[in-house]
């Protein structure tokens, strides 16, 4: 476990399992926004589309780790509360970009709008995530 208190500054992103079978890729990350991308290859359902759990994986993780990071800053850690998302469109390859954008960030909650969108610049995704803020050490 790691102490929150014990850190330098804010709690930086770690891959985790999934991401890294998704070929997630962290491009930006704060608070207030967090950037990832993955491929639509090996991530796709049976019809041949990107899976819409793996948006939903994608908006959980970026949101999530926003979350995180911005308890990291006052002592606590995120644990999700809710996250909806409406599909707007699908692609059979290519690359997709979780854009996490901070609604609001205070002592108990944080939400973050997440869009995915293809690299083309169609919005394929549209999530909003909601994060309890607990006191508690970040696994790992």
């Amino acid at each position: 476990m790691t102490d929150l208190q014990d850190q330098p500054g804010p709690w930086a992103i770690r891959l985790g399992e999934l991401d890294e079978r998704m070929g997630v890729q962290v491009l930006e990350q704060s608070a207030e926004r967090v950037v990832i991308t993955a491929p639509v290859e090996g991530n796709r359902q049976s019809f041949g589309l990107l899976h819409g759990g793996a948006m939903v994986a994608l908006a959980e993780a970026a949101g999530s780790w926003a979350a995180v990071i911005h308890g990291s800053t006052i002592g606590k850690v995120a644990v999700g509360l809710e996250i909806n998302a409406s599909h707007h469109q699908s692609r059979r390859s290519g690359l997709v970009t979780a854009v996490a954008t901070a609604i609001h960030l205070g002592g108990s909650t944080t939400t973050h709008e997440v869009v995915l969108t293809h690299e083309d610049g169609t919005r394929l995704c549209t999530a909003r995530i909601t994060n309890f803020l607990k006191t508690g050490e970040i696994p790992g």
